[in-house]
């Protein structure tokens, strides 16, 4: 039998609880920062992202034109870092000057017209710029279930960074209803203890007798 190569030490799963639910992760960040900034143990805690999605947002049109253009300054930003590198190596003050003149000229040239020709080759079945991001519709803040009540009156204590909760924290007392033939919103029937022989009938058996 071959042994799998070690992947170093595994961390011990941890017992995290829902602390509070934001729909935005500037929020959560904040939640996190706030009990940190009070003495938490934040090592404890995690922002889970839920219902993740891709959204694309455009910035604008693009033409032959504007692909040159962004080309131009990106391949100028990349000449002057190159051109930077290689003036190091010169003795003179001229020579450095022109080296980084001569790399950000010819950056921009190639950057125009890579930028151009990428572009003309879609055919124009992108005509626009955008930008894409990773996005969760709730992001949860846990903490371990050690910490967790010390968590709640950091926050509680006029500390919430914000308020816009949108998944309130599920009650800890009482089992939750998972009988399938009680409609949402109505209380379960109560269960009846089945009649053992020689028990006496109930009121009502009696009253029809």
């Amino acid at each position: 039998m071959f042994d799998s190569p070690a992947t170093g030490p595994v961390s011990p799963a941890v017992d995290r609880r829902l602390l509070v639910s934001y729909d935005n992760y500037t929020a959560a960040q904040k939640a996190v920062d706030t009990l940190s900034d009070a003495g938490f143990p934040v090592e404890t805690a995690a922002i889970v992202g839920s219902d993740l999605r891709l959204e694309e947002t455009v910035t604008g049109r693009l033409t032959n034109g504007r692909a040159a253009l962004m080309g131009l300054v990106s391949g100028a930003v990349f000449g002057l870092i190159v051109g930077l590198f290689l003036a190091l190596f010169t003795s003179t003050t001229t020579s450095f000057i022109g080296l980084v003149l001569w790399s950000i000229l010819w950056g921009a040239i190639a950057g125009a017209a890579f930028g151009f020709t990428s572009h003309a080759f879609t055919g124009g079945t992108r005509d626009f710029s955008s930008k894409s991001s990773i996005v969760a519709g709730r992001y949860d803040v846990l903490v371990a279930a050690s910490v967790l009540e010390q968590a709640q009156a950091l926050l509680q204590g006029g500390l919430q960074p914000a308020d816009t909760v949108v998944v309130q924290r599920p009650p800890s007392a009482g089992p939750a209803n998972t009988s399938p033939l009680t409609p949402p919103g109505e209380t379960p029937p109560a269960e009846t203890e089945p009649q053992r022989p020689g028990d006496a009938p109930p009121l009502s058996d009696r009253r029809a007798l």
